[in-house]
This record gives C-alpha cells, sequence and structure tokens, in this order.
C-alpha cells in the first residue's frame, strides 16, 4: 500500500510538469502482482484527481485559455474516449509497435520547436495570414490522435501534447503545459468512465494512486511553474526517452 501510495505521488508530480506518470504507477502495480489490464484501467481512474490538482496548481497560467479549452477539449474528450474502446477491443500488440515511434516524434518535436513556430509565424505572416489563435485544424485533430493514445494507454501523453501544442499556438511553455494538464485530464477522466462500467477496477488501487497523485499534483504545480522554458524542454526530452527505452525494455 506505501509503495501504492508512493508511485502514485510520483506520477502526481511528473503528469503535472511534463506528463508521464504511468511510466511509475504502472510498473509499480504490475510488480505487485496486479492483472496488467485491471493496473492499467485502475491507474487511469486513479490519477484523474492528481490531473484535476495539476490543472488547479497552474490556474493562473489558464487565465484567457476558456475558448481554446473548449476547442480542444472536445478532441481530447472523443479521443479518450475512443482510446478506452480500443483498450477494451483490440490486442496490446496492436499499438505497441507504434507507440516509441510516436513518442519519439514527440521528443523531436519539443526540440525543434522553436524554429519550427518561428518559421511557421515567418510563412504566415508572409503570405498575410494570421495564425489562429486556438490552432488551425490540423492541432484539433492531432489533439484527438493524442487522445486516442492517451486513453489506450496513456504513458508519455504530456510529451506528445506538449510538442503539438508547442508547435501549433503561439503561447509560453508554462501556458502549453497549463492547457496540456486539463486536456490529459479530460482524456483520463472520459477513459476513466468508460473502463468503470466495461472493466474490472481494484478499487484499492484506484483509492492510493488518487491520494497519492492529488498531493503530487500540487507539488508538480509548485516545481513546474518555476522551471524556465530552456529547462522544461529538457525534462520533457528526458522523459520521453526514459519512456522509449522502457518500452523497448519491458518487449
Amino acid at each position: 500500500m506505501a509503495a501504492v501510495l508512493l508511485a502514485g505521488m510520483a506520477a502526481g508530480t511528473i503528469n503535472t510538469v511534463v506528463g508521464s506518470g504511468t511510466l511509475i504507477t504502472f510498473p509499480t502495480l504490475l510488480a505487485m502482482g496486479v492483472p496488467a489490464v485491471t493496473a492499467n484501467v485502475s491507474n487511469t481512474l486513479g490519477l484523474v484527481p492528481g490531473s484535476l490538482s495539476g490543472a488547479i496548481g497552474y490556474r493562473r497560467e489558464l487565465a484567457g485559455q476558456r475558448a481554446r479549452l473548449l476547442r480542444l477539449g472536445s478532441a481530447s474528450v472523443l479521443g479518450g474516449i475512443s482510446g478506452a474502446v480500443l483498450l477494451l477491443t483490440l490486442p496490446a500488440a496492436a499499438f505497441r509497435a507504434i507507440v516509441p515511434v510516436l513518442i519519439g516524434l514527440g521528443c523531436l518535436l519539443v526540440v525543434v520547436q522553436p524554429a519550427v513556430s518561428r518559421r511557421v509565424a515567418a510563412r504566415a505572416e508572409a503570405r498575410g495570414v494570421e495564425r489562429p489563435e486556438h490552432g488551425a485544424l490540423w492541432v484539433w485533430v492531432l489533439v484527438y490522435v493524442t487522445g486516442v493514445y492517451g486513453g489506450y494507454f496513456g504513458a508519455a501523453q504530456g510529451v506528445l501534447l506538449m510538442a503539438v501544442l508547442g508547435v501549433g499556438l503561439t503561447e509560453t511553455m508554462q501556458r502549453n503545459n497549463a492547457t496540456k494538464n486539463v486536456l490529459a485530464l479530460l482524456v483520463n477522466l472520459v477513459a476513466a468512465l468508460v473502463f468503470v462500467f466495461r472493466a474490472h477496477m481494484d478499487w484499492q488501487v484506484v483509492a492510493l494512486i488518487a491520494v497519492g497523485s492529488v498531493v503530487g499534483g500540487q507539488i508538480g504545480a509548485t516545481v513546474g511553474r518555476r522551471l524556465p522554458s530552456w529547462a522544461l524542454r529538457a525534462l520533457i526530452v528526458v522523459v520521453g526517452v526514459v519512456a522509449i527505452t522502457m518500452f523497448f525494455v519491458n518487449d
């Protein structure tokens, strides 16, 4: 119980700052003998309160983003539902092959994001076209795709979201991180609701992770909001590389 509680706290912290807490809680649950699918669905529900805690911790950076959150949040909700349904219907091997590729692409985009954003802005200015405040259609589509992945498994979902938001929006890293926390919360919430009615939950695990992740969410918000952009970007890449490594090791 102590191990699961501490794992939940660590996951809540990392999810708020970057978004890969599942890489801690999921292996911990497997080591405790919890069946893989039960561990996945219980972990998803348990992390919802932590995601809410982190989003509240970033409430100052969310100011003025209501319309954006409504627009992109719809993509996350639909994606989370789709991913949850896929988890309950498709074999795990169907996604495992592409997961490392997606995370690697996310890391690459995070690294080159400043240069890509400047180039996109310059092209838009040269054509006399103003960049959409809440992102072009492709941003909505990629947020949906990320939501599908998040509803299915979720590890490094935040890395992918930060890459999409960094390239598609004209915002600071911290404001994008605040947006990411809300979008990830929506994905986990709708996926968890599907799992509650369609899958077996270990409610003790859910409760322990929930309590730990709420505390971790506040810790993550305190730490993450103080990180300069370069440090946050570096941390995202490090977590993404660790995620890819763990996938190959587990295979």
